[in-house]
């Protein structure tokens, strides 16, 4: 795949080469769209310098209700003018857990509606005033900001330079157009009736998919129009093109994101692609009322750029129309279609992380926290299966000392194969995760993030240190010697209790309730230990146990004392952490929701 990309990337700049050194009016064209999308891209980098905390905070709070997805949706592409960040941005949240698909669609549905507000600002203003001009300022404001310390200065100063940037753009590719038109003639390439709307729409889809922007493939339509090189229909036709073809970034970027991301891809899909085919089987008829929308709105009839805009925005509000009583059945239809797969081949995978949430600060140290309790989750199910319980038993009210004695056969679970398909890929998603995370963030997110790292560290270790019990755990819970046999029934307990207080950490919402919890169960260990309490040494004196029996004991009891320690220092970060360091960033009852457990997909 790679080598075809370079072929490609070859190609285009051949055929670049070759039409700017034939004609400079090209060249002028091609470095506006070049500017314009720069200019993109310099909003994106400005706008994501605020998302420690901001976009999470603006997110969970913009999408409590479809129609404030739809707001938000609508604001974020109408200040980003980049309808596909906003989609990635959505699938990457929505592949994370933080919002649900039904939220994801309204966001895709507002983003499609302010799509129409570069069409707006480049047929109302691009066309008929010289935008570089104002752009001059911004970019000497722009250039002095971005040079300040503060990440918040620099990331005004790339919000500045953006929209210089598309206002340079816009002005070079009106230039170019209208420099172009002098020499040729394109409109020789028109096409009537439902072959020219097919024809267009196709052309439409075919460069944004190229230029990977619906806004730029916009302005060159609202350019090309206003210089007379393509008729009004065409551009129509373009237009729609245009909205479809943006769906692609979505589902490139959902390659990488997991099945709730790709839900989020196919409902874009579905979305836009409806919309277009509405929009192309409708065409006369949405052009004829686009003509009476702006007699209503005081445009004039030849005024073409100003209702292709008109136009843009009817078919883009009437989709969301159709389409919005239909999205509990669309996400019905697509957790049908895509269901989840936590489990792959057999092997436990990762629930919330996904690469291109490490540029979110917050909402990856939230991800990072939900992953590492859906990991210590699945630690507790294998430390009860064991040591001879059921978890869900143990999440019951019933004594661990009844439900010891209702012990299962230990030899049929095998702890390193367990760890290896319930742990082992979750462990590793989340060390490869923090480490992509940790540049992007600040001082405290940075330790935060650690903390997490090091309990999932402290979880494997508990396992291992499980696996070197399990072998005198199996002999001796069975033995003939009633002695040893209660010994190692008592550890039993002791582990039993251990996985019953963990397991119920995650219902506490008081941090101070979670270690006091902890505090008293590291007493109750301490205060059973077989050597410490000298009930070993009792043992050996009386020779109820013989010397093989003792040390075997001795060095059991001191597993589980680490197994005990490891987990819950790690439990105390699993448990604590996110409630400390993100309590500003969320609102307390969002954030309490996103900390649920059992962690759910």
């Amino acid at each position: 795949m790679s080598r075809y990309r370079g072929q490609l990337l070859f190609v285009i700049f051949a055929v670049l080469a070759w039409g700017f050194w034939h004609s400079e009016d090209f060249l002028r064209l091609s470095a506006g769209v070049a500017l314009f999308m720069f200019g993109m891209l310099s909003l994106e980098n400005g706008f994501q310098t605020f998302s420690g905390g901001v976009l999470e905070r603006v997110l969970d709070a913009g999408t409590r209700t479809r129609a404030r997805s739809i707001g938000f949706g609508f604001l974020a592409t109408a200040l980003m003018q980049s309808s596909s960040l906003v989609s990635l941005i959505s699938i990457t949240f929505l592949s994370a857990g933080l919002i649900q698909l039904a939220q994801g669609i309204g966001i895709v549905f507002g983003s499609n509606i302010g799509t129409t507000t570069g069409a707006w600002l480049m047929a109302s203003y691009g066309i008929k005033i010289n935008l570089a001009s104002y752009a001059m300022p911004m970019l000497v404001f722009g250039i002095l900001l971005i040079y300040q310390k503060d990440r918040r200065f620099k990331g005004l100063g790339n919000v500045l330079l953006g929209i210089a940037f598309l206002f340079i753009g816009i002005q070079f590719i009106k230039e170019g157009f209208e420099a172009v038109s002098q020499g040729m003639d394109l409109t020789r390439f028109a096409m009537e009736g439902i072959a020219g709307v097919l024809a267009f729409a196709a052309i439409g889809i075919l460069a944004t998919v190229v230029m990977q922007s619906s806004h730029a493939v916009l302005m060159l339509t609202i350019a090309a129009l206003a210089a007379d090189q393509i008729t009004y229909m065409n551009a129509l036709a373009l237009a729609i093109g245009a909205n479809v073809g943006t769906t692609i970034t979505a589902l490139l970027g959902a390659l990488g994101a997991n099945i709730a991301g790709k839900r989020l891809a196919g409902a874009h899909l579905a979305f836009n692609f409806t919309t277009g085919l509405v929009a192309i089987v409708f065409l006369h008829p949405l052009a004829s009322f686009v003509d009476v929308a702006a007699g209503w709105m005081g445009i004039a009839a030849d005024d073409y750029t100003l209702k292709l805009a008109v136009f843009h925005t009817v078919f883009n509000v009437l989709g969301v129309l159709l389409m919005l009583p239909l999205v509990n059945r669309l996400v019905e239809l697509l957790e049908r279609l895509l269901p989840e797969q936590a489990v792959v081949a057999g092997v436990e995978q990762p629930l919330f992380l996904t690469d291109s949430l490490v540029d979110y600060p917050d909402a990856a140290l939230l991800a990072l926290s939900r992953e590492t309790r859906h990991m210590t989750g699945k630690t507790l199910e294998i430390i009860a299966a064991a040591t001879g319980f059921e978890l869900a038993a143990l999440r019951g009210d019933e004594p661990v000392e009844r439900l010891a004695r209702e012990h299962r056969n230990l030899d049929q679970v095998k702890v390193k194969e367990l760890y290896e398909n319930q742990v082992k890929a979750v462990y590793s998603a989340i060390i490869t995760f923090a480490s992509k995370a940790q540049p992007h963030m600040n001082e405290e997110d940075a330790e935060a993030l650690y903390q997490l790292k090091l309990a999932s560290r402290r979880i494997v270790e508990a396992l291992k240190l499980l696996r070197l019990l399990r072998r005198n755990l199996k002999r001796f819970v069975s033995s003939d010697n009633r002695h040893i046999r209660e010994q190692y029934t008592v550890l039993r307990i002791h582990l039993g209790q251990l996985v019953r207080v963990l397991a119920g950490l995650g219902e506490v919402d008081d941090i101070k309730e979670v270690r006091s919890r902890l505090a008293v169960l590291e007493s109750a260990m301490q205060a059973d230990d077989v050597v410490a309490n000298g009930v070993l040494d009792s043992l050996i004196r009386n020779d109820e146990i013989t010397p093989d029996m003792a040390s075997s004991l001795m060095n059991d009891s001191a597993y589980v004392s680490e197994l005990q320690k490891e987990l819950t220092r790690a439990a105390e970060a699993v448990f604590t952490i996110a409630r400390q360091t993100l309590k500003d960033s969320w609102d307390e009852t969002d954030l309490e929701e996103h900390l649920q457990w059992p962690p759910a997909a």
